[in-house]
């Protein structure tokens, strides 16, 4: 495998930066992940969808923890004054964050409690060991014999046994043991395996059809069969959540995967950031846990039960279609239906496609797959991110590296919580002949983009390329919205190819016409591209600027936008995750709106706009890619952004755009004080939500010849 190389970094663009004019990126994403809670608070959503919301919060909550708190806490502990954008110190971030996530948890509580009658009303039931009846109890300990006390492995600390080593979110349960021989009081831990099921499902009692205990409380009820002749005096279950902010430190290291291995064994060995632990916890026990794990009261989360709700999943996936969302099938656009070969598709002109409404498998794997198979493709180049557990993406590689094409592959590393994913994919690709590559060193590689060349018959060299805003991942593109661009247009192709070529080779070049690159010259395009929208509303008194991401944080775009503003440009920024601008104030930002929307999908795709002073839509800018607006993504990555040229395509993205823009069901409104307000359909209008009207266009265009995957 080739080792990174080290990459230039972009001409620095000077803005004079106010804290005032920003709010903390932290308590920004706690206030997105509220709302993905308040999608499990809103009666609206489909009951097991609200499970599926709880779960859903619990898990960018724990994610949040690893990745911020972790941070903060390093930042307090180094002793170096350090302030976010607006101006707040470390410390007292780490005070603000706990108590909006203990609001958010006391909230998640009470959903959950509101949720269990009606779940119950639907045939769905939790129990507690203690909970059962006698048949039932002999049934859950047969299971606990035979399933899970051959993997259960007591851990005891005395003289001879240090306090054990506790695996980040591992769930576990503490003990406090009597020796009646010698009356010596000791601490045990037993953790829970992950390969042990959550939720044991019960034989149906003829009323109950779906009735599950929790199979932790069996374990507990079970433990004597662990400690014979010990006397049990307390169990108290508790997880605990590790940093995960880990730095690779030495970026001139020869072997970067060798780093990044290493950098997963410090995130499974560094400090303990969260405790969690039931509110009835014995305070003694409490002080042993805190006192062994090195941390203090204000890393220590009391909860009701539950604490785990991924456990829940099992619960999610009940084939109980009235209670979910109405199963969605993405659509084979109508052009793949009438051409199946991709590549003539491609060149009746360029395809923009629209996941997940929109087949993903139809379009961009049948564009790889399609790669890999034709006898007339010289050469497949793609980067990858995500891509998943058992990628069509990886098959297809190899295959086209065992029929002697030329494949390259850019695999990153360091694509967070997905390192050892990545690991076993970049050896299973070059042992099949993939030549693969790092990218550059000191830069994340976070586009996703293909390129195919392919001799056509007629002798020509052409290439194919795909340019997309979400990764190549088949689970994703279910979940998430994204957008795709195939063409075979020679002024992108062209550029595409640079782009390959600065990432594997030692390509310089700067003067990119039709792509945006970061860190080469993204973040200058855009900020030329907001001053050229001023120049417009200076000589027509209007401009139009409108940006969809996922977030935005990037201090010198956000200071561009305001001149932007008070120049008389009016700014819609589609946000769904943490932004740090503030709309709305007088003489700075009041033409800037700032809207998120959050609902069945998750909303990934990056959209930009720009009116050029045209009056017609069409006419302006339109741009899809890789990057948010934050410094990482324009500094820190190599991201790509390419224009929409076709007016058809463009005619989508500004379809989509308007129905963003009529959402009364989704969408939520930022104030100026960085809290949002949902949107609601006024007294005689009908609910319009993203989502479903998306669902519902893109049905109906294409109902003559209709088809899912």
């Amino acid at each position: 495998m080739r080792k990174q190389r080290k990459g230039r970094s972009p001409r620095k663009i000077e803005f004079n930066v106010d804290p005032t004019h920003f709010l903390n990126r932290d308590l920004s994403w706690l206030q997105f992940n509220r709302r993905v809670l308040n999608e499990a608070v809103d009666e609206r959503t489909p009951l097991i969808e609200r499970l599926r919301f709880l779960i859903i919060f619990s898990a960018n909550l724990d994610e949040f923890v690893m990745k911020r708190i972790g941070r903060m806490k390093r930042q307090v502990d180094s002793g170096l004054i350090h302030k976010s954008v607006d101006g707040m110190g470390a410390e007292k971030q780490i005070v603000e964050v706990r108590e909006h996530i203990l609001e958010d948890l006391e909230t998640q509580q009470k959903v959950f409690k509101s949720l269990i009658d009606p779940l119950e009303k639907e045939g769905i039931f939790f129990y507690s060991y203690e909970d059962l009846n006698d048949v039932d109890k002999k049934f859950c300990d047969d299971y606990f014999k035979s399933k899970v006390f051959p993997v259960l492995t007591p851990l005891s600390v005395d003289p001879g046994h240090p306090f054990p080593f506790i695996s980040n979110l591992s769930f576990s349960l503490a003990l406090i043991l009597r020796n009646p021989q010698t009356n010596a009081i000791q601490f045990s831990r037993v953790k829970i395996p992950q390969g042990v099921s959550s939720w044991l499902k019960l034989p149906s009692d003829g009323v109950k059809a779906h009735r599950f205990v929790r199979v932790t409380s069996i374990v507990r009820f079970n433990l004597p069969a662990l400690y014979p002749g010990m006397e049990i005096q307390q169990v108290t279950p508790f997880r605990v959540t590790r940093n995960a902010d880990i730095e690779h430190r030495d970026e001139e290291a020869e072997d970067l995967m060798s780093q990044v291995e290493e950098g997963l064994k410090e995130r499974r060995l560094a400090e303990c950031v969260r405790l969690e632990t039931y509110k009835d916890c014995d305070a003694a026990m409490l002080s042993f846990l805190k006192e062994s794990l090195d941390i203090n009261d204000n890393d220590v989360y009391m909860v009701d039960y539950p604490m785990d709700y991924s456990s829940f999943k099992v619960i999610v996936d009940l084939d109980f279609p009235k209670l979910k969302h109405k199963t969605w099938v993405p659509i084979v656009p109508r052009i793949f239906q009438e051409e199946s070969n991709v590549f003539q598709v491609i060149k009746q002109g360029d395809v923009l496609v629209h996941h997940p409404y929109e087949s993903f498998s139809a379009s961009v794997e049948r564009f790889i797959s399609q790669a890999a198979e034709d006898p007339h493709v010289l050469a497949i180049k793609m980067t990858l991110y995500r891509t998943g557990d058992n990628s069509p993406f990886i098959r297809s590689l190899i295959k086209a590296a065992e029929s002697g094409k030329q494949v390259v592959c850019l695999i990153e590393l360091k694509a967070r919580f997905d390192e050892e994913r990545n690991i076993f994919w970049a050896n299973k690709l070059e042992d099949a002949g993939v030549h693969v590559v790092y990218g550059i060193l000191g830069l994340k590689t976070h586009t996703k983009t293909a390129l195919v060349v392919r001799q056509e018959h007629d002798g020509e060299i052409l290439c194919y390329s795909h340019i997309g805003t979400g990764n190549y991942n088949v689970q994703t593109s279910s979940l998430y919205t994204d957008l795709g661009l195939l063409t075979c247009d020679k002024r992108i192709t062209e550029e595409v190819m640079e782009v390959f070529n600065y990432l594997t080779g030692s390509s310089l070049r700067t003067d990119y016409k039709e792509l945006m690159l970061a860190p080469i010259n993204m973040k200058s395009k855009f900020i030329a591209k907001i001053r050229a929208e001023i120049e417009v509303a200076k000589k027509t008194g209007s401009g139009i600027i409108i940006a969809k991401m996922n977030s935005l944080e990037d201090e010198v775009i956000t200071e561009a936008l305001y001149e932007a503003s008070t120049y008389g440009v009016d700014i819609t920024l589609y946000v769904r995750g943490f932004c740090c601008l503030k709309p709305g104030i007088k003489g700075l930002s009041e033409r800037i709106k700032v809207v998120s929307v959050i609902g069945r999908f998750l909303e990934h795709s990056r959209v930009f706009y720009f009116s050029n002073g045209e009056k017609e839509p069409l006419k302006g800018e339109f741009w899809i890619g890789s990057a948010d607006w934050m410094h990482r993504n324009l500094h820190n990555r190599v991201e790509l952004i390419v224009p929409i040229h076709e007016t058809r395509n463009k005619e989508k993205l500004w379809e989509f755009l308007e129905v963003l823009k009529m959402d009364n069901r989704r969408a939520w409104d930022l104030m100026a004080d960085g809290k949002y307000i949902q949107r609601q359909p006024g007294p005689d209008q009908a609910e319009v939500g993203t989502h479903d009207v998306l669902m519902s266009k893109t049905l109906a265009r294409e109902k003559n010849l209709g088809g899912g995957e």
